[in-house]
């Protein structure tokens, strides 16, 4: 279920409805890295490029996303995830469709995050998340996110 690329998409759509309307697809997860998708067409400014906004709701749900497959992983399905923080910078411009990719953070901060839960029913982790364009390999976007889980 959780290799399912539809199973995190369907929740995104029913949970966070502004994620239909931003053409939002979720490509896959894989090694424990999540790839999103977002269309220039829905997404598009003023300018002809994608819009900061949906870059950076696409950079928190990939950390949102992110974190919520691989608490499945883990076995924890108490939790409620939010983002406390977050800081973005816009190097290029997105241009065409987008990828947002969101990787595992080291392993010892997921160790320290996974403790602090289960020990304290609240724990805090910062995800790293990048957008480029779909024919590009440069970062576009990078977004750092502090993500809280509490029961």
């Amino acid at each position: 279920m959780i290799r399912d690329s539809g199973y995190l998409e369907s929740v995104l759509h029913h949970d966070i409805p502004l994620t239909q309307d931003m053409g939002l697809k979720v490509l896959s997860w894989q090694a424990h890295q999540l790839r999103l998708h977002l269309p220039l067409p829905a997404n598009i400014n003023h300018k002809s490029t994608m819009f900061g906004g949906s870059l950076y709701c696409g950079a928190v749900l990939a950390g949102w996303g992110w974190l919520h497959l691989s608490l499945l992983e883990a076995g924890i399905e108490d939790g409620h995830i939010v983002i406390q923080e977050g800081h973005i910078t816009y190097p290029l411009p997105v241009t065409e469709d987008a990828i947002v990719l969101c990787d595992a953070p080291d392993e010892a901060a997921w160790n320290k995050f996974l403790a602090m839960y289960k020990r304290h029913g609240r724990a805090r982790l910062t995800l790293e998340t990048r957008v480029i364009n779909a024919h590009g390999g440069e970062d576009a976007v990078r977004f750092s996110g502090q993500y809280v889980l509490h029961r």
